[in-house]
């Protein structure tokens, strides 16, 4: 397999990937930076390819724990090398495992919950790329995703997933109405949004949030600095 050598987080974190197929990038970054998390907690993410976000999170989160799962074996053995190479493979394990039918020993609450999950319909939208198609199209569906992370989260503990922002309405029908906080990511001032994080607080009474949400670029085709505080700074994204 072939593949590039990227930093993220300003050179903080350093993975390898796949130059062909699903490739992580601003989306990864965002949704580790929107997870909140404090020493201590054990987190979970579905669906983590080469394992991007998970090492983005520890890198901002120190003493947690988070364990990966991903369905290609190919992928993890990919995360498992990039866990290595920035040093945090006793903080991060990565696993084969679907995510709709996780092990045992995963069936467990964790303080947090994320995912970016496969956001193209099952009809239509398919890349001819054979990687890309299976971490892009949901066949398994996204509301059954959903459904399976908000089952492992704990009561007050979070589930986090970044979106597509034609989707949201498909994403607000599987949640929780309340407890939600909705945080569109602006491509640029007065565009619309492509993409929407959305973060469900367990068992939370309270109301369903609109957040202002985040610009990324300018109109000159650079980060503004609020994103960039987050993609090169490390910062963290509240919702």
């Amino acid at each position: 397999m072939d593949l590039s050598n990227d930093g993220f987080l300003g050179g903080r974190v350093v993975a390898q990937q796949p130059r062909v197929g699903f490739r992580s990038g601003t989306d990864a970054v965002m949704l580790a930076a929107a997870v909140p998390g404090k020493p201590g907690d054990e987190v979970l993410e579905l669906g983590c390819g080469a394992g991007i976000a998970s090492l983005c999170f520890v890198s901002r989160i120190t003493d947690c724990h988070v364990t990966g799962v991903e369905l290609a074996p190919e992928l993890v053995a990919i995360a498992e090398k990039n866990a290595r190479a920035n040093g945090w493979e006793a903080r991060v394990d990565f696993e084969v495992a679907n995510v709709l039918r996780l092990p045992n020993h995963l069936r467990k609450s964790f303080d947090h919950v994320f995912c970016n999950p496969p956001f193209h319909r099952s009809s239509g939208e398919i890349s001819p790329n054979a990687d890309r198609a299976r971490a892009l199209s949901d066949r398994d569906g996204l509301h059954n995703w959903i459904i399976a992370g908000l089952a492992r989260v704990a009561p007050g503990g979070t589930l986090t997933l970044i979106v597509r922002a034609d989707r949201l309405g498909e994403v607000l029908r599987s949640v929780p109405q309340e407890a939600s906080t909705i945080f569109p990511l602006w491509p640029r001032q007065g565009e619309p949004a492509k993409r929407v994080i959305l973060q469900i607080v367990k068992d939370s009474r309270a109301q369903l949030r609109l957040s202002a949400g985040l610009v990324l670029h300018e109109h000159d085709g650079r980060y503004t600095p609020q994103a960039d505080r987050i993609l090169r700074g490390g910062g963290s994204l509240a919702l």
